[in-house]
């Protein structure tokens, strides 16, 4: 069976994620695997090669389609690495739907949730079982994540959730959206904010149950806010990108985290940005107004 260390990502053909292959591309080491995964078969086989060709790349990498919204994918692409390599290694969870600020919130719902959340529970059910000891389960997430950015009358659905718990609150969530009571129940119009508390919390779910033998193995299970980066997706909601990165620069951060010789315990299923982490209960709800927020 092939011992060599496996890597995926996904939402990988631009920005961050591309960013995230070509740095683990460069860190690790030939006869290791990167696959890289999009929707698009000719658009992951151009990323790929052209990973490939830049100086400094040792391992493999090969363009795999996934599209994240499809359940049944993501089962048979995990169940296919365990077959032919006994699990995987690092798994960087980044897929994203695009929106745009003059767009609605309540008609992009349904997609923003499919690609956000649910793909994040099913990576999390598919993945974390086959990680080889000493493995990286990180979900790419933001500052919205903490608990504190919801109102406090939801604060219940997400604080000490199982994962099971955390999904029945993220479809109850879509059906207000859908049935035009979210606001009323106090969820912000905001998508963004309960799907990232709910990345969070899924991540938080799944690491509760297997922290004592992760750890034991040095593996880590975690969420991270790689901050203000300048990227299609963002642009269009920010007006000052002086301080925003290259998404090169966010990338690293997050792969010293997943280099890292020794797993911290601190850092084990928590949110983390730039090495430290984000304590869960912190955070304002936001002003729906001010829909333009810091990440």
């Amino acid at each position: 069976m092939n011992t060599s260390r496996i890597a995926l990502v996904t939402g990988a053909n631009q920005g961050l994620g591309r960013a995230f292959v070509e740095g683990l591309a460069a860190r690790m080491h030939r006869g290791d695997l990167v696959l890289l995964t999009g929707r698009s078969h000719e658009r992951v086989t151009d990323a790929a090669r052209e990973v490939t060709r830049l100086p400094g790349t040792h391992a493999r990498v090969e363009g795999r389609v996934l599209d994240v919204t499809d359940k049944e994918a993501i089962v048979a692409l995990a169940e296919d690495l365990r077959t032919r390599h006994g699990g995987v290694d690092i798994v960087l969870s980044n897929a994203v739907a695009r929106l745009l600020p003059d767009e609605s919130q309540a008609e992009r719902a349904d997609e923003f949730i499919d690609v956000s959340n649910t793909a994040t529970h099913t990576i999390l059910r598919s993945f974390a079982p086959i990680l080889r000891p000493g493995g990286r389960l990180v979900v790419v997430a933001s500052t919205l994540g903490t608990l504190g950015h919801l109102n406090p009358r939801l604060h219940h659905l997400f604080d000490g959730a199982s994962l099971d718990q955390v999904e029945y609150a993220v479809e109850s969530w879509r059906s207000a959206v859908q049935t035009g009571t979210a606001q009323e129940a106090g969820w912000p119009v905001w998508l963004n904010v309960p799907s990232k508390v709910a990345q969070v919390a899924a991540v938080r779910a799944v690491a509760a149950e297997r922290r004592e033998h992760d750890l034991a193995v040095g593996t880590l299970i975690t969420s991270v806010c790689p901050g203000m980066v300048d990227t299609a997706t963002s642009r269009p909601w920010f007006s000052d990108y002086s301080q925003a990165q290259s998404p090169a620069q966010a990338a690293g951060a997050v792969l010293d985290l997943v280099f890292a010789e020794h797993v911290d315990p601190a850092l084990y299923g928590e949110l983390v940005r730039f090495g430290k982490v984000l304590p869960w209960h912190d955070g304002t709800p936001p002003v729906e107004q001010d829909r333009i927020l810091t990440p």
